[in-house]
């Protein structure tokens, strides 16, 4: 047990920089679907391999506006024992008796490692951010009903700045200070790391992206006036499973964001779902919108979910909201419910 906290421990302590500044990374509704992609300790917390596809497209009716789309999977390096999986319905006469049986019919998933892999492109405006990395989280089980994961990423992000897009007005139509070229790209490192403490009812998280600070310069010459500064970004996100009838489950959660020199930033969210088929959910960003989301699992293969957004912005008068889609592949999963972690989203 000593050595597989130590290397737990390790994973997360390594490269751990406090430096942020500015808000660089997209935005997700439905982080409740898949936490993976801004946590790397989940992958391979399913005993199949999980694969997301994301469309979101922001403040539609603005020219320039984000448009993300991601592709993520992972899956355990190993078969995970059976005995660690557990089914959710149950027959019983009140809600505290269900939740009562489901704790006694938990089991914490038994030790194992996990990979997982992540493709992003976030284009807003000029810029064009795209980014690949590979990850590795390793689980243990701290109880007999509690598991706790550690995981890093590595890999690369690219930056392409369109600067044929750049429109200063008709009296400076071209700025000395930015490049002559079309198009100008840079390539640099993308590092995150995480832990997740999750258990029957509950899960826990915290990671950091961003976290080997890389300065950027698109301007022509040595000027360092405009230079850019990749930073990282926290985020934790937490939340709690309730039983309201033998059917229906009740999740609030919430992720709140940290980026050094700036507001912290927060989403309130809540999900209720129904025989583990179809839930419904609304969703609150600090300042900024209110958002209604829909989903169903459609079987033991495939499940999606959909967000709609209405900001509350200066930028409310301007567009018709945000859409965003999540659609899920399991691969090699039998069941409509298998281990518990999945149950939460």
């Amino acid at each position: 047990m000593r050595r597989k906290i130590n290397n737990l421990l390790a994973i997360v302590l390594l490269c751990w920089t406090p430096a942020v500044r500015a808000q660089q990374r997209p935005y997700y509704t439905q982080y409740i679907l898949n936490p993976f992609v801004s946590n790397p300790a989940l992958a391979g917390i399913e005993n199949y391999w999980d694969v997301k596809l994301s469309y979101r497209n922001q403040w539609t009716g603005i020219m320039g506006a984000p448009k993300t789309i991601y592709a993520t999977a992972h899956g355990p390096l190993k078969i995970i024992p059976q005995g660690s999986e557990t089914t959710f319905t149950v027959h019983q006469a009140d809600n505290k008796t269900l939740a009562q049986t489901h704790w006694n019919r938990y089991k914490a998933i038994t030790s194992h490692g996990g990979i997982g892999f992540t493709m992003l492109s976030d284009k807003a405006g000029p810029i064009d951010m795209y980014s690949f990395n590979a990850a590795y989280a390793y689980h243990i089980s701290l109880s007999t009903k509690a598991s706790l994961s550690s995981g890093i990423a590595m890999g690369a992000q690219g930056i392409n700045v369109h600067a044929n897009e750049l429109n200063f007005g008709a009296v400076n139509p071209n700025d000395p200070a930015v490049t002559s070229n079309n198009m100008v790209s840079k390539i640099k490192p993308d590092m995150s790391i995480g832990v997740w403490l999750y258990s029957a009812f509950y899960f826990v998280g915290i990671s950091a992206q961003n976290i080997v600070p890389s300065r950027i310069n698109y301007s022509q010459g040595s000027a360092t006036g405009s230079d850019g500064l990749l930073v990282a970004h926290s985020t934790f996100i937490a939340g709690y499973k309730f039983f309201l009838s033998e059917k229906i489950t009740f999740l609030p959660s919430a992720m709140v964001r940290y980026v050094k020199n700036t507001p912290f930033n927060f989403d309130i969210n809540t999900k209720f779902q129904y025989s583990e088929i179809v839930w419904l959910g609304l969703s609150y960003r600090h300042s900024q919108n209110f958002a209604a989301m829909f989903g169903m699992n459609i079987n033991s293969k495939l499940n999606f979910g959909y967000s709609y957004d209405l900001t509350t912005s200066r930028l409310k008068s301007s567009t018709t909201g945000t859409h965003e889609v999540v659609l899920g592949i399991l691969v090699g999963s039998r069941k409509r419910v298998v281990l518990s972690p999945r149950n939460f989203w």
